[in-house]
């Protein structure tokens, strides 16, 4: 006879701004987590959270007595585990994403959000926490930095691009054979064909400078490499990232 295993549910706390209840009223009425509290007051975010131990923390930036930012920082000094932290803000400034991202939080949304969207990112996520370790980190940490430069993810060269890192980290000589072997290897993958996928790549490139974020990568790599004039090249971008990652592990 077969014993039916129970699936525990991820417990979620909202810490959003005071009167907006839309977060909040979703997640308790949903059926996939276990809705374990609320607060517009950093301070209180911070006792709760320690106390009830959430598996995710959604978290608007502004908040009463202390940002998200600060609550963040004080959470991951505790000796209990950290949780996954999503900020869904007001505030869209391209330096509070490249801030949440080097803070260490999963995801940064700007109001007003699809809360599907966010739901189905939280399970990408948690993926990590429920074993699946390799491949769901390292889509997270791409994904982080993509945001944060500005590549948008509804376009093929983000995918192509996320792919191409996901090769490098794996086998990091392959960026010697961009040509003959990553570009022809992903191509497979999406049944398309190696010069869409070096023109989506580019592309993609193209739409995170016109956005403006030259910055970010600077930031991001601790490293004035690049200027408003000057793009990498699909692979340089690629090796960067990748580099990174392996330096992260």
């Amino acid at each position: 006879m077969e014993s039916v295993i129970e699936k525990k549910m991820p417990k979620i706390y909202v810490a959003d701004s005071e009167g907006d209840n839309t977060i909040v009223d979703y997640f308790k009425k949903n059926g996939n987590f276990e809705f374990v509290g609320t607060s517009s007051d950093g301070n209180k975010v911070v006792e709760e959270v320690k106390q009830l131990q959430p598996d995710v923390l959604v978290m608007e930036v502004i908040l009463q007595n202390l940002d998200g930012f600060a609550v963040l920082d004080r959470l991951r000094e505790m000796k209990e585990k950290c949780p996954k932290v999503f900020f869904v803000s007001n505030l869209s400034h391209s330096g509070f994403v490249t801030k949440a991202v080097q803070s260490g939080a999963s995801y940064f949304m700007v109001k007003p959000v699809s809360l599907e969207n966010l739901e189905n990112r939280i399970n990408e996520v948690l993926g990590n926490i429920q074993g699946k370790n390799g491949a769901h980190q390292l889509d997270e940490k791409i994904s982080n930095i993509f945001i944060s430069i500005g590549i948008p993810a509804h376009i093929k060269g983000y995918q192509f691009l996320r792919e191409a890192v996901k090769l490098a980290v794996e086998e990091p000589e392959i960026i010697g054979s961009i040509t003959k072997k990553l570009y022809p290897t992903i191509a497979e993958k999406f049944e398309t064909s190696s010069s869409k996928v070096e023109r989506g790549m580019r592309h993609a490139i193209e739409v995170a400078w016109n956005r403006g974020k030259i910055e970010n990568i600077n930031n991001i790599f601790g490293l004035k490499i690049y200027n408003r004039n000057e793009k990498p090249t699909n692979g340089e971008l690629i090796a960067l990232i990748a580099d990174k990652m392996i330096m992260d592990v």
